[in-house]
């Protein structure tokens, strides 16, 4: 497909909430239990991958720094609502940029939850204070404090081709660190070239294995292989024949189960929304509370649930089988 024909279809697809371009009634997806919340700690990155999902660099500051007060609010209304969340994420940009993130790691787990943080282990997690604050978190709540390292391939080329050169070396060693302090730990990877899903299993089981790292590449929540999200390539809208079609269930969907909040630049306070991938688009803002978005109603959502109007719905989620989440 020509991009001028690429271009053209997507203006089509997508575009109305309630409908596809071919007059289908679109899918959508309740939130069952919120089990996860998810927190952005804010876009801007110690690198630039070429196919960051969310555009992070260490010049992108659109999603601000969230701070502790922010989150404490949240967690808040977890423990007076009694909802059943379980694990409070913690996402970016580069987590361990936030000057908070000790203290708001620390908040969530005193507060009984498991703690998820996605970090590519370089620099900003190597620091001193970082390190040591790190220690102390581990030592107090053990392996409810869940580190996950993006490691977009077992080897060093595949990986710098995504993650720019002089990456792979310094990944390796936070990840060598955790493991070597008994950390709770996960790997992320891309399936981008085509390698078959038991090639990288066994790929990464390998590397595990020489560097000591107690990660059985077996379990998806150790070493979750994330789709490649393209939009460059078209991909088809999600109807509610689907669900039949493709043997799913809406209960399969990330947003069946999860919420993420961030704070955008020069706002006043942060907002819901349904997802990880979809961090700038206002359309999808559920409200500035839990209680607020699970009400949401009209456009993208029709009361709490959300209908799948974007091609990360459809690519990531349900074709690709993807979930952020443990």
């Amino acid at each position: 497909m020509t991009e001028a024909a690429l271009l053209q279809t997507r203006k089509e697809k997508f575009r109305d909430p309630d409908w596809t371009a071919s007059g289908e009634r679109r899918a959508q997806v309740p939130l069952q239990v919120l089990r996860t919340l998810w927190i952005n700690t804010g876009s801007l990155c110690n690198i630039e991958c070429r196919n960051c999902y969310i555009e992070s660099s260490p010049e992108n500051d659109r999603l601000a720094y969230i701070d502790r007060a922010e989150v404490s609010a949240f967690l808040d209304e977890i423990e007076r609502e009694a909802l059943p969340t379980r694990e409070i994420g913690f996402t970016g940009g580069e987590p361990f940029m936030n000057p908070d993130i000790l203290a708001m790691l620390g908040d969530a787990l005193a507060r009984g939850h498991f703690a998820l943080v996605l970090t590519n282990a370089m620099q900003p997690m190597q620091r001193p204070r970082i390190k040591s604050g790190l220690l102390g978190l581990r030592e107090a709540h053990g392996a409810r404090l869940v580190i996950r390292v993006s490691l977009d391939h077992y080897g060093k080329a595949l990986h710098e081709e995504e993650r720019g050169p002089d990456t792979y070396d310094k990944t390796v060693e936070g990840i060598d660190w955790l493991a070597r302090h008994g950390f709770a730990l996960a790997l992320a990877g891309r399936t981008y070239w085509g390698e078959s899903e038991r090639s990288l299993r066994d790929g990464y089981g390998r590397l595990a294995g020489e560097r000591g790292w107690p990660i059985d590449v077996n379990d998806p929540s150790q070493l979750v292989l994330f789709p490649e999200m393209d939009l460059r390539v078209d991909v088809p809208e999600i109807t509610t024949a689907c669900w039949g079609i493709l043997h799913k269930s809406p209960s399969d969907v990330m947003c069946s189960s999860s919420r993420m909040v961030v704070k955008r630049k020069g706002a006043a306070y942060p907002v819901v929304l349904p997802c990880t991938l979809l961090p700038y688009d206002p359309a999808f803002e559920m409200g500035a509370t839990l209680t607020e978005a699970a009400r949401a109603d009209g456009g993208m959502f029709a009361s709490g649930a959300v209908k799948l109007c974007h091609p990360h719905c459809a690519k990531f989620c349900v074709l690709g089988g993807g979930s952020c989440s443990a």
